[in-house]
């Protein structure tokens, strides 16, 4: 099995691609996004080298390393109770209070699926395994490994991993249509707690996507163990579903060669802890 890692990219996810293509791409003076983290402190970085200002709104209960990290660069972090107004419509707020603030999607615009398509790139260029596994959120990695993928001509089996508690990406699929969660599911996953997926994202992975591993949250808090005790990796839990997603399905996978996109590190230390001494 091959560990495709992106803790130790700049932000510590993967996000900081999607964020950067963006933000070279506009010519606005302000950013403003919906994040529970990753992309929020990725946006905020890209923001603060390109100098622009950025607003991230998230959700109360995001981890206090996410929230310090968009604060970290000179963000403003907009804390919102998701069961009183969801992360859209406090956007859709501010951004009328801003007319001229930027909405950035996570994963529905096609820069943000540009900048994650260069992992894709990076890994096809080394490598061609028979399965990639992509923990799926938004749909913003997957879409940009299927797009890197088709672009370079490989041939490379893609399957998505999501929680089963945020399954609306399985059930897109499955259905052939657009699904959405009726809020956002209590996962460990943070990454991965998005209603469903983008528009654009949904186009490109219903054709895209091999198919979509659930998995459960016993199984994803076994995956950060294992990840840590076996190749000292700290990856949070919505960057271990891919690693999750093999523990759970392994007579999907068995006899290919595997590669699982580990998509970040940043999870609070108590959690972390917590995760680690669970048996």
């Amino acid at each position: 099995m091959l560990l495709v890692s992106e803790t130790f990219q700049h932000s510590g996810s993967f996000k900081f691609r999607a964020a950067m293509s963006f933000a070279l791409h506009t010519q606005a003076a302000e950013l403003l996004t919906a994040s529970s983290g990753n992309f929020g402190a990725a946006l905020a970085l890209a923001a603060a080298e390109t100098g622009k200002k950025c607003t991230v709104v998230m959700p109360a209960q995001s981890a206090e390393v996410k929230i310090a990290a968009v604060q970290a660069v000179g963000a403003t972090v907009d804390l919102i109770d998701t069961k009183k107004i969801t992360r859209a419509e406090r956007v859709r707020e501010l951004q009328r209070q801003n007319p001229g603030a930027q909405v950035v999607s996570p994963y529905n615009d096609p820069y943000v699926v540009a900048g994650n398509a260069t992992l894709g790139a990076e890994l096809f260029s080394r490598e061609t395994p028979d399965c990639l596994v992509v923990p799926v959120g938004g749909g913003g990695l997957s879409s940009g490994m299927v797009v890197a993928r088709d672009h370079l001509g490989k041939t490379c089996e893609i399957i998505g991993a999501e929680p089963l508690l945020a399954n609306d990406a399985a059930r897109s699929l499955r259905e052939g249509r657009l699904c959405s969660n009726a809020d956002e599911a209590n996962t460990l996953c943070d990454g991965a707690r998005t209603l469903s997926l983008g528009e654009l994202n949904f186009q490109i992975l219903r054709k895209g996507l091999s198919g979509i591993v659930e998995v459960d949250e016993a199984t994803i808090a076994r995956a950060v163990r294992m990840l840590f005790q076996l190749v000292n990796l700290k990856a949070e839990p919505t960057g271990a579903l891919s690693f999750a997603a093999v523990l759970q399905s392994p007579e999907k996978f068995a006899g290919k060669r595997v590669a699982c996109i580990v998509s970040g590190g940043n999870v609070d230390a108590g959690l972390y802890c917590d995760l680690l001494s669970t048996h």
